[in-house]
């Protein structure tokens, strides 16, 4: 080999391994660049969702877009963006319900319309929206539930696409807690036992999560533990709140409006639960009976507040009686 070539090659090498060296920093760069789109696009998304409950830091009856990526489920609106990460969504169902078009304004108008004419456009002047539920749990583990307004068939679709991932198992509830704190005022909301009665998992969600809500603005009531939240606070939660589901009976809206005046007494949703309120020193241990029925829009969202708020109440009597017991106690006469 004549010094030429030997000179050509030693040029060529070294400016061939630094060709080949930013190939493939290009190519990696291309690579994680291809990966950040894919999870960045969306499996799934409705420009026409409603918040109905649920959703922290989001209010009730928010209108926005909601988006599926493979990282997480982002609810977007006029007051802010709400992400939950994919690996915490542990359930997610489809159900959906009837509405009367134009709602009160609706039914006036059908009873505008003479020789019971508003019987027969009761039929057709309803309309039926999809609820998306979807359960998940935060970072201290606690259980939560979000249910959305859909139009029609986009909770099926939505379905579809979180089925592309499965979703993973559900914590036991009522994990031993293990401080040996007792947090004064606190509570654990234990998970309703939902295995007496078919409940559609909107109502399941929506009276969990009012539970959770009414207790927060009770009298006494400290920190709220949710199920699968135990450790992590300032102790083990000193009372538990267990509930459990004894008959449940689905409204229709449009079998109401159909039968005129006599639907204001047919057709209405009705749950009954037994209640019990106790504690590790068994001084609180009450058990209640909790009804309630509905009529009328959103019925499965105000069901569910009155169920709440009826607990809650009862709650609170519990814990004035118990306050009261313990007040006699250290009063009573001494030998």
């Amino acid at each position: 080999m004549n010094p030429l070539s030997r000179t050509s090659l030693a040029l060529i090498l070294p400016l061939s391994l630094c060709v080949s060296a930013q190939l493939s920093a290009a190519n990696a760069r291309d690579l994680q660049q291809n990966h950040a789109q894919i999870a960045a696009a969306p499996a799934w998304m409705s420009d026409k969702a409603e918040h109905i409950y649920g959703l922290p830091d989001v209010k009730s009856n928010k209108k926005g877009t909601l988006t599926l990526t493979t990282d997480a489920l982002t609810f977007s609106g006029n007051s802010g963006t709400t992400s939950i990460p994919r690996g915490s969504v542990t359930a997610v169902s489809a159900g959906n319900q009837r509405v009367e078009l134009w709602g009160i304004g609706g039914r006036i108008l059908r009873m505008t319309i003479p020789d019971g004419g508003g019987l027969a456009a009761a039929a057709v002047m309803h309309h039926r929206v999809d609820m998306l539920t979807v359960e998940f749990t935060d970072p201290k583990g606690g259980d939560h539930g979000a249910v959305f307004f859909l139009p029609a068939n986009e909770a099926e679709r939505a379905l579809q696409s979180f089925a592309l991932r499965p979703v993973p198992a559900r914590r036991s509830s009522e994990t031993p807690c293990q401080n040996p704190q007792v947090e004064a005022g606190s509570v654990l909301v234990s998970a309703p036992n939902w295995d007496h009665a078919e409940v559609p998992a909107a109502y399941r969600a929506l009276v969990y999560e009012h539970v959770i809500d009414r207790l927060r603005h009770t009298k006494n009531v400290g920190h709220i533990y949710r199920d699968g939240e135990v450790d992590g606070h300032d102790g083990c939660p000193q009372h538990t709140i267990r509930i459990s589901i004894a008959t449940f009976k689905e409204g229709s809206s449009v079998k109401r409006a159909f039968l005129g005046p006599a639907g204001m007494f047919v057709g209405t949703t009705q749950m009954k639960f037994d209640v019990t309120f106790t504690d590790n020193s068994e001084k609180l241990d009450s058990s209640e009976q909790i009804t309630a029925t509905m009529r009328g829009e959103s019925e499965s969202t105000n069901v569910a507040d009155q169920i709440a708020k009826h607990l809650a109440k009862h709650y609170a009597t519990a814990l004035r009686n118990s306050g009261k017991s313990d007040l006699a106690k250290n009063n009573g006469p001494t030998s």
